[in-house]
């Protein structure tokens, strides 16, 4: 495993996502849930990786106690990260939430505390109180936000009085926006922070796994403008250069995009798994020397993607999520969906963050 330093941590450049641990949305069930989540976390430790990423809101607090049970004997292993639900963060409320973190997951403190969402109602000042707070008595070492712009990361920190440590936000080659004109990548390598990409594999986009004639299935990725037939059908060219390079290297197209995230300075990324399996080749990636010439091949590749969004993809969105209601019973099992666990659900304005 490789590993990145920054703000004073070191972190694995491939982290473990824990959407999928006890969320409905993803159709995994029961079985997966009491048995191959902790395993996922377990081996993650294994494999040297030691960043975990939850919240509170992955499955109501059940994701958090899934992987509080898994790191127990283990704890000094683990950079534990969870995040404050984003709803009503005033500072009263972000201190309760945190204790209720902290115990769900059965630590004494939280490594990472992220603000999940940038909140347009209550005052930011309000929010990095009670992460101050936090801070003050030792319940969390490090604070981060996820979903902030620069701009707005800025904020947090003047708000919190000293260095915010992380941004969480969406980004792969199927979504660049953190690292264009003054994006949060460059702003972390600038200042000694770092970015901490979910969706790295654009819930699944990347896996080289579906084109226009095979889309994937489930609610998870209804309400993804990616998947869309016609954004399917523009992805071709960065989907025939991962195979491409993934060939080239004895790889597959998903460890070549998860290589292509973390060979950028002060990024770390949190794919998920539906396996211990899948786990492994995504902790692979992390020794994947990509070269000069594949980095720029795919950088091209992905300048060129430039799906349909917003209000333009609505109709395509709407149609998708009434076809995922119509069957019954959970989603199949599918070894590509969960790479993407770290993602939150996409906004119907844009996917970026």
């Amino acid at each position: 495993m490789r590993y990145v330093e920054a703000g004073g941590v070191r972190l694995s450049v491939i982290g473990l996502g824990t959407w999928q641990f006890g969320s409905a949305e993803w159709g995994y069930g029961e079985d997966y849930a009491r048995t191959t989540a902790g395993q996922l976390v377990r081996r993650a430790l294994d494999l040297g990786i030691n960043l975990i990423d939850t919240a509170e809101i992955y499955g109501m607090g059940r994701s958090e106690r899934i992987v509080g049970e898994a790191i127990a004997g283990r704890r000094d292993e683990a950079f534990v990260a969870t995040k404050v639900f984003p709803v009503l963060p005033i500072s009263p409320v972000v201190q309760w939430r945190g204790v209720q973190s902290a115990r769900r997951l059965g630590v004494s403190h939280l490594d990472l505390y992220q603000v999940h969402w940038p909140n347009p109602v209550v005052p930011l000042p309000t929010t990095m109180r009670g992460m101050r707070a936090l801070l003050d008595v030792g319940l969390v070492r490090h604070v981060g936000v996820s979903n902030f712009d620069v701009a707005w990361w800025r904020r947090a920190e003047r708000a919190l009085g000293s260095p915010v440590l992380t941004n969480q936000v969406q980004y792969s080659l199927a979504c660049r926006k953190p690292d264009r004109n003054g994006g949060v990548v460059p702003y972390a390598q600038q200042h000694d922070r770092l970015v901490i990409a979910y969706s790295p594999l654009a819930q699944g986009l990347l896996g080289a796994r579906y084109d226009a004639s095979h889309p994937p299935s489930g609610s998870a990725r209804a309400g993804n403008p990616l998947f869309l037939p016609e954004n399917l059908e523009m992805a071709q060219g960065l989907i025939d250069a991962l195979r491409t390079v993934a060939r080239s290297h004895d790889a597959t197209p998903a460890q070549v995009a998860l290589a292509w995230v973390i060979r950028r300075p002060n990024v770390v990324a949190i794919p998920g798994a539906s396996s211990v399996e899948q786990l492994e080749r995504n902790a692979e990636a992390a020794d994947l020397e990509l070269s000069d010439d594949d980095d720029a091949w795919l950088t091209d590749e992905s300048d060129r993607f430039r799906p349909v969004r917003g209000v333009a993809a609505l109709p395509g969105l709407l149609a998708a999520r009434r076809g995922a209601g119509r069957p019954s019973g959970p989603a199949p099992v599918d070894e590509t969906a969960p790479e993407e666990v770290g993602a939150e659900v996409v906004d119907f304005a844009d996917s970026d963050a």
